[in-house]
């Protein structure tokens, strides 16, 4: 089958292709309705990734969260008119591609990724791995399942402090006022019914932590990290860019001993941090970034079951999406959100006629 792609040919360039798409056992034909831009999409369509990655990633369609509706299937787990999330992590096992010895799905080396030099969500017609698909329940909106992938990550970050995390006494702490902090503390909160006591946001911009209404929040300008007035058995960083070194470094200063950092910001920069503190404290520093099938189930299940978490999730979402009808439509919005500062999602809705 045909698919109709909006192909990154270079930075700030997009180009209408077509490209043909076979569908094989137990893969599933998707037509995308919506798709949330995300920074990394930013990065490659502006350029700002490194001469040598874009030379081996481009062209490509960019996109990799979105969701869509099952036009032809060869999975006995969705039928054509299936609403469903599009996972964009797709393991080597299940492309068939060599597996390495005591790999895992998330980071999978012969694995691909949606808009990381596989296309991604930007064209009418996904041919995906059934595996790779979430249903999406009648009581959840298309514009909070577009929202699926970003919640997922924290979903996945978390799973190496499960543990920690339902301890009664545990003191959690976010660094991040932006989306991706806003996300990780939403989840965190209406998973583990955290109260304000044991959960702390630290950001820089008083507005937007005035969002965060469900947490005690603390502006980093202010706060005296040389004498905190508690200390963190769990921090999770999700500033990124600039902001990495500062923000991990006031982690480990109100970190507790044998305290855990999950670091979840991406930086282009290697980060300087204070690493003897980390050997004094025995810190233990995670990373993660991506998630699997069962972060979205996870997700899903818990928006299917939580009105609180879906009121927690609108204030991420747009007054009004955005029409993209051709490639000249997909360039304009993607201009627009780079250049244009934003804390809520944007959305494309996709019309393919």
């Amino acid at each position: 089958m045909k698919s109709k792609v909006y192909e990154l040919v270079e930075p700030y360039t997009v180009k209408e292709v077509i490209k043909e798409r076979e569908l094989k056992s137990n893969w599933v034909a998707v037509t995308p309705k919506l798709g949330c831009i995300c920074h990394a999409d930013l990065r490659y369509f502006t350029g700002s990734r490194s001469p040598e990655v874009l030379a081996k990633k481009l062209p490509m369609a960019l996109i990799h969260e979105g969701i869509g509706e099952v036009i032809e299937s060869k999975s006995d787990k969705f039928q054509p008119g299936d609403r469903v999330v599009i996972v964009p992590n797709i393991p080597a096992r299940v492309l068939g591609t060599p597996v390495e010895e005591g790999e895992v799905d998330q980071y999978s080396k012969n694995g691909k990724f949606m808009g990381r030099g596989y296309d991604g969500i930007a064209q009418s017609v996904v041919v995906h791995p059934a595996e790779c698909l979430v249903k999406i329940p009648d009581n959840v909106i298309d514009d909070i399942a577009a929202l699926t992938e970003m919640s997922s990550i924290p979903v996945s970050a978390v799973r190496n402090i499960q543990d920690a995390l339902n301890k009664e006494d545990a003191q959690i702490a976010i660094f991040g006022d932006g989306p991706l902090g806003y996300f990780t503390a939403a989840y965190i909160k209406n998973k583990y019914n955290l109260d304000t006591d044991h959960f702390t946001v630290f950001g820089a911009d008083t507005e937007k932590l005035h969002k965060f209404d469900f947490a005690r929040v603390e502006n980093v300008l202010t706060y005296d990290f040389s004498a905190p007035d508690k200390v963190y058995d769990i921090v999770f960083e999700c500033t990124g860019g600039r902001f990495s070194e500062s923000a991990i470094n006031q982690a480990i200063q109100i970190s507790n001993t044998l305290g855990k950092i999950v670091l979840m910001g991406v930086s282009e920069q290697r980060v300087p941090i204070n690493t003897r503190d980390v050997l004094e404290k025995g810190l233990t520093m995670y990373g993660s970034s991506r998630s699997i099938t069962e972060d979205f189930e996870t997700v899903i299940e818990l928006l299917e079951t939580s009105d609180a978490y879906q009121t927690a999730l609108k204030k991420l979402l747009p007054e009004s999406t955005r029409i993209v009808k051709n490639a000249d439509d997909f360039h304009d919005v993607m201009k627009y959100a780079a250049e244009t500062p934003h804390w809520n999602k944007i959305i494309m809705e996709f019309d393919w006629n």
